[in-house]
């Protein structure tokens, strides 16, 4: 009996012997081509029929118009443009022209253009200088509002131009750099914003004739407001506030007798609200643990929308269409760009019309996102979201990336990046970190990095690296750290001010010099100039000195790890020279740097030729010098 038992036990121990050694899973290696031709599909307006949707697609390898038959999800191009991105803004009511915006290389000088029905375009809004932006229809449909900062470059005035004359009118005139949020249907009241911080605005309405003007913001109560749109009726207007609370909620202001009611609240951050064509639908968006959650209420029986869920699925955006019959969703989910569906509210039919992952690439072998969290210095919960390779195994290691968001203020979200699944393809483990200062997570922390930015946020980097290396598949001696603009500075800080923590970084367009990047902002962010001060400091003040002392061009002395850069020539937000001067004070280390610039690009890459080019460069780099060893010092 005792033999028997024994015998028992060797073989169990064989067994777990055999477990720990076994190999991990095969997974089929794609190419950055494969990943990059996926397709990006956004937009979708339905057309005065409510028979096809106007979307905006990279299949050609820049972006086009499309249209799609609602039917049977035919997909048909509206423009080829081989040079510039152009992106669809609406159907002409009871047309089949378009409008659409587009800017020069991405130096984010957008215009107007109408698209006709011969294929020919006109610009709308010509001035050379003037940046356009699209504000909706007027209640007949006859014109369309825009802001334009054509008459002064630091503000935006709000225009109407009439369909078929083309001819704009000035609608307000903005000369104290107002944010302009809102116009009632009748156009006799406009909803202006004025920013203060990053974490707090004030919010007016004003009537447009008397300049009477009322402050719908509680000026005891620093808070952040944004207005929700008006009532049909012109008795309300929307907005979303976080005065006395930590999240966002919904309010309604009845502009009769000034006094405001609550509509919506949970326990995380209402984004938006809108009402549809005829108020039958309202539509509320909440930024769940970075996940959209989507809230539909039919206000003529008060009762909740349910329409079929979508697997690992996140409602990015929603749009209904005039009839409130149809509805278009934009779902997303970690493991494939985000497609386009269809539903249908009478019928209870939900469409898909795209299918934009690769057919080469089976989603099997993809990755979902994870939602996790952990302490960082001082014992803060910092939300991350993690992406671990199928195989990777206590036995067989994978090196680790800390990503990092853009910003300051921006969040990394549950969805699919094709640059993340690419890398966790390669075997990188990837933690994309929402440091303290980000937004999602409440004001509290969302103002926790408020001029401490490369400090304390840095450490929550350095602590999501710590993490990583606490996890049994994770390779503890190979981690590096990655992330675009305000994440881009975050990597050369962490290069700069924490030199031995990270074997690599990789730089897409990151600020590295902060006293010239808030000096030389566009014009067109004037009205968020002294908010942006706020939370960074004043470059022109005895903040001077800090901004210094955090701008890693002047520390590069300090980096001993290879360092790659990515920048694109036409960004007006992350000048080139930002990235030149970096590079050059590195290489005089004596250290690694790969440096590409694209001279057709801007602050963010949308050419698919340069997409694979990049990023297909940086797996290059960190398998040369994170997975390869070369890095290790």
């Amino acid at each position: 009996m005792r033999l028997k038992c024994l015998a028992t036990v060797v073989a169990i121990a064989f067994m777990a012997m055999a477990c720990q050694q076994e190999k991990p899973i095969e997974v089929p290696k794609y190419s950055i081509e494969q990943f990059y031709k996926n397709l990006q599909i956004s937009g979708g307006q339905f057309s005065t029929d409510e028979s096809k949707l106007l979307v905006t697609s990279n299949e050609s390898g820049i972006y086009n118009l499309y249209e799609i038959t609602i039917a049977d999800g035919t997909r048909k191009p509206l423009t080829q443009s081989t040079q510039e991105s152009y992106f669809g803004i609406a159907y002409v009511p009871n047309t089949n022209k378009v409008l659409y915006s587009a800017d020069k290389g991405g130096n984010e000088i957008n215009h107007i253009y109408l698209l006709n029905e011969d294929g020919t375009s006109v610009d709308l809004t010509p001035d050379a200088k003037e940046k356009a932006n699209f504000g909706g229809w007027n209640i007949d449909k006859t014109a369309f509002y825009y802001l334009s900062n054509k008459r002064d470059n630091r503000f935006f005035d709000l225009y109407k131009m009439d369909v078929g004359t083309w001819k704009s009118k000035l609608i307000f005139k903005n000369e104290t750099g107002f944010d302009i949020a809102g116009l009632s249907w009748d156009e006799s009241v406009i909803a202006l914003g004025k920013s203060v911080t990053t974490s707090e605005n004030k919010l007016y309405l004003q009537n447009i004739k008397t300049k009477e003007t009322i402050e719908i913001s509680n000026p005891e109560k620093p808070a952040q407001y944004s207005a929700s749109g008006f009532s049909r009726d012109g008795k309300y207007l929307y907005y979303t506030t976080n005065a006395d609370k930590d999240f966002q909620y919904l309010m309604k202001y009845n502009l009769a007798d000034k006094k405001s009611e609550l509509v919506f609240e949970t326990s995380w951050d209402v984004m938006y609200s809108y009402l549809s064509e005829n108020e039958k639908f309202q539509v509320i968006g909440v930024n769940e643990d970075a996940k959209n959650t989507l809230h539909i209420t039919d206000l003529t029986t008060n009762t909740k929308v349910e329409f079929p869920a979508i697997p690992d699925g996140d409602v990015l955006a929603v749009n209904i269409s005039p009839s409130e019959k149809q509805m278009r969703l934009t779902i997303g989910s970690s493991k494939a760009p985000a497609n386009i569906y269809v539903y249908n509210f009478e019928t209870k039919e939900l469409k898909q019309l795209t299918n934009t992952l690769n057919p080469e690439i089976d989603p099997n072998f993809l990755v979902s996102a994870e939602v996790v969290r952990y302490k960082s210095f001082d014992s803060l919960d910092i939300p991350a979201i993690l992406y671990k390779p199928l195989n990777a195994t206590k036995n067989y290691k994978a090196p680790g990336l800390v990503w990092v968001h853009g910003g300051p203020g921006g969040q990394s979200r549950v969805g699919y990046f094709a640059l993340i699944q690419y890398l966790v393809n390669n075997g990188y483990a990837v933690l994309a970190v929402n440091n303290r200062g980000s937004s999602g997570y409440g004001k509290e922390f969302y103002k926790m990095d408020d001029q401490n930015h490369g400090e304390k946020d840095l450490m929550d980097c350095v602590y999501g690296k710590k993490y990583l290396q606490g996890l049994e598949y994770i390779d503890a001696e190979k981690i590096g750290i990655i992330g675009g603009s305000y994440g881009g500075y975050m990597t050369m800080a962490a290069m700069a001010f924490q030199p031995q923590e990270f074997k690599v970084g990789v730089n897409i367009f990151g600020v590295t010099n902060w006293l010239r990047t808030l000096k030389s902002i566009p014009p067109f962010w004037e009205s968020f100039r002294k908010a942006l001060y706020a939370e960074m400091g004043d470059p022109n003040t005895a903040d001077s000195v800090r901004l210094y002392n955090i701008s890693p061009l002047f520390h590069a002395k300090n980096i001993v790890n290879p360092v790659m850069v990515l920048q694109g020539a036409n960004d007006p937000r992350v000048l080139q020279v930002e990235s030149d001067e970096i590079v050059e004070a590195v290489r005089q280390n004596n250290v690694p740097v790969e440096y590409i610039v694209f001279p057709d690009e801007g602050h963010g890459f949308v050419k698919k030729e340069n997409e694979i080019k990049g990023y297909g460069a940086i797996v290059t780099f960190l398998d040369k010098y994170l997975k390869g060893n070369v890095a290790e010092k």
